[in-house]
C-alpha cells in the first residue's frame, strides 16, 4: 500500500512538472507581438542546416550588411579610436572586442554574423551607408537581427542613425557623436525597452532635443532571454506615423506628434518668467460685498467646533479608572540612587480595565462642527500667461537630418551578442525580400531545433527566464528518489 501512495505521489510531481513546462510552451507562443489572428501555423520539421548562400536585393538599398566575408566588413566598417568623455582611463578607451564569425548553434550553415565579444566594456564601430538617406517623400526601413547568445544581463544591443554632417568622422565615433535616430533593445535588471529615440532641431532657436517614444504596450522580456534570433523592424512613413515591429508582428504604433516625449512643438503659451505678485495683490478670490450688512444675529466669538450638549457618556464608562497605570511587574532597578535620580516610579502602562469597556477616565462630551463657522479662503497667485517665444509649429517632423551612417555605440555586461542583416532602405517589398531569404529562415530552423531539442530545450527556455526553477525541478526529480529509499530501504540496526 505504501509502494500506491508512493507512485501516486510521484505521478503527481510529474504532473505539476509536465503543466510547469506545458506553461513554457504557451508563453513561447504569445510574447505580446500582434499577429495576425487568422495566421495558422504550419508543424516545423526538422531540416539538416542550409548552406549560406549570399542573399542579393532585386532593388535598391540605402545599405545592406549580410557580413558575407570578414575581409568585406574590414573594408566597410570602422573601430572608433575615440575615448569617452568624463570616464576614468581605463574604461574611457572604446576598446571592445568585436569578430565577424559563425554564431553558436548557427542554423545557417557558414552564415558570419557581427559578434560583440567582450563585456565591461565600451564598444564603438560604424559604417558609412551607400548613399545617405533623405526624407524625402518615401517610407523610412530600418531593420536588423540581434540574438543574445548567452542572454542579457545588463546591456544595450540598438544601433544609432549617424547625421549627415561635414564633420562625421567614424574614427572618432563616441556616445556624443550626433544622431538622427536611435532604434533597438536595451535591458538592465527587470527593465527591458525597445528604444525610438530621434533627435529634433527646433528651427527657430537650433536646439537639438531627443524626442523619446512611447513605451510598446507588448511583452518585450522574452526577446532578451529566449537566446533565439529576432528582428527589429521600424518603419517611418511621410504622414508622420511610425510602427515598430518585432519578429514581423507590430509591438507599437504611432504619430511623431503626438507620442513623443517631450512632444515636437511646444506650447504656445507659457508663464511670464519675469512676472512678480503685485504688493497690493489680493489673493482672495471672492471680496466681501461693501453693500452686505451685517446680520442681527451673526455671532464673531463662534468657535470652529462646539460641545454635542446631546452626547451621554455610555454605559458601563469607567470614570474612576486611569487610562494609564503603574507596570505592577516593573521591578527597581538595582543601581537605581534616588538622590540622584531622583523618586523613582514604576513604567506606566494601558489599564487592563479599559480594554473591554468603552473607556476610562474622565469623561467629556466630544466636539462637533459648529454649524455658525464661518471659514475663510484666499485664492493662490498665478503667473502671467505669455506667448511663448520660442513657439514652433513643425507640422512635418517627418523630414528628419539626413543619415550618412550607422553605428553601434554599446556598454554590455553580457557577451557574444550577435548582430546581422543591417538594412536600411525605402522599397517596402525589397524589404520583405530581403527579410524572406534571411531572417525566416532562421527562424524556421531555430524553431525546428527547439522542438526537436524536446524537455530540455523547455527547461533551459523557462530558466532562462526564471532562475528560480532550478530549485523546483532539483526538488521535482530529487524527492522520488528520497521518499524511494525511505519508503524501500528497511530501518534495522547496524549489520552484526
Amino acid at each position: 500500500m505504501k509502494i500506491v501512495y508512493l507512485l501516486g505521489l510521484c505521478i503527481l510531481i510529474a504532473s505539476a512538472f509536465s503543466l510547469t513546462l506545458a506553461e513554457d510552451f504557451d508563453e513561447d507562443d504569445d510574447d505580446g507581438v500582434v499577429e495576425d489572428e487568422e495566421e495558422v501555423k504550419e508543424p516545423v520539421v526538422v531540416k539538416e542546416r542550409p548552406l549560406y548562400v549570399k542573399p542579393e536585393p532585386s532593388g535598391s538599398t540605402h545599405f545592406f550588411e549580410p557580413f558575407d566575408s570578414r575581409a568585406d566588413f574590414l573594408k566597410r566598417w570602422v573601430l572608433s579610436q575615440a575615448k569617452k568623455d568624463g570616464a576614468e582611463d581605463h574604461l574611457a578607451k572604446y576598446d571592445g572586442k568585436w569578430a565577424v564569425e559563425e554564431p553558436k548553434d548557427n542554423p545557417i550553415d557558414g552564415d558570419l554574423s557581427l559578434i560583440l565579444k567582450s563585456k565591461a566594456k565600451h564598444h564603438a564601430i560604424s559604417a558609412k551607408l551607400d548613399k545617405p538617406y533623405e526624407f524625402n517623400g518615401k517610407p523610412f526601413i530600418a531593420q536588423y537581427e540581434v540574438r543574445f547568445q548567452n542572454g542579457i544581463d545588463c546591456g544595450g544591443a540598438y544601433i544609432k542613425l549617424l547625421s549627415k554632417s561635414d564633420q562625421l568622422n567614424l574614427r572618432t565615433f563616441t556616445d556624443k557623436t550626433p544622431y538622427t535616430i536611435m532604434f533597438g533593445p536595451d535591458k538592465c535588471g527587470n527593465d527591458h525597452k525597445l528604444h525610438f529615440i530621434f533627435r529634433h532641431k527646433n528651427p527657430k532657436t537650433g536646439v537639438i532635443e531627443e524626442k523619446h517614444a512611447e513605451k510598446p504596450t507588448a511583452k518585450l522580456d522574452s526577446f532578451f532571454t529566449d537566446r533565439k534570433t529576432h528582428l527589429y523592424t521600424l518603419t517611418i512613413n511621410p504622414d508622420n506615423t511610425y510602427e515598430v515591429k518585432v519578429d514581423n508582428g507590430v509591438v507599437a504604433t504611432g504619430d511623431l506628434l503626438t507620442n513623443f516625449s517631450p512632444p515636437v512643438n511646444p506650447p504656445q503659451e507659457i508663464e511670464d518668467p519675469n512676472d512678480k505678485k503685485p504688493a497690493d495683490w489680493d489673493d482672495r478670490e471672492k471680496i466681501p460685498d461693501p453693500d452686505a450688512k451685517k446680520p442681527d444675529d451673526w455671532d464673531e466669538s463662534q468657535p470652529a467646533t462646539i460641545v454635542d450638549e446631546d452626547a451621554v457618556m455610555p454605559d458601563g464608562w469607567l470614570e474612576d479608572e486611569e487610562v494609564y497605570i503603574p507596570d505592577p511587574s516593573a521591578v527597581k532597578p538595582e543601581d537605581w540612587d534616588d538622590e540622584m535620580d531622583g523618586e523613582w516610579e514604576a513604567p506606566r502602562i494601558d489599564n487592563p480595565k479599559c480594554k473591554d469597556g468603552p473607556g476610562c477616565g474622565k469623561w467629556e462630551k466630544p466636539t462637533i462642527p459648529n454649524p455658525k463657522f464661518k471659514g475663510t479662503w484666499r485664492g493662490e497667485w498665478k503667473p502671467r500667461r505669455i506667448p511663448n517665444p520660442d513657439y514652433f509649429e513643425d507640422k512635418n517632423p517627418y523630414k528628419m537630418t539626413p543619415i550618412e551612417a550607422i553605428g553601434l555605440e554599446l556598454w554590455s555586461m553580457t557577451d557574444d551578442i550577435m548582430f546581422d542583416n543591417f538594412l536600411i532602405g525605402d522599397n517596402v517589398s525589397v524589404i520583405e525580400e530581403i527579410t524572406a531569404l534571411t531572417w525566416e529562415v532562421k527562424n524556421t530552423q531555430e524553431r525546428a531545433a527547439s522542438s526537436a531539442g524536446g524537455w530540455w530545450n523547455a527547461i533551459r527556455s523557462s530558466t532562462d527566464e526564471r532562475p528560480w526553477l532550478w530549485a523546483v525541478y532539483a526538488v521535482v526529480l530529487l524527492l522520488p528518489v528520497v521518499l524511494l529509499s525511505f519508503w524501500l530501504c528497511p530501518r534495522s540496526g547496524p549489520i552484526k
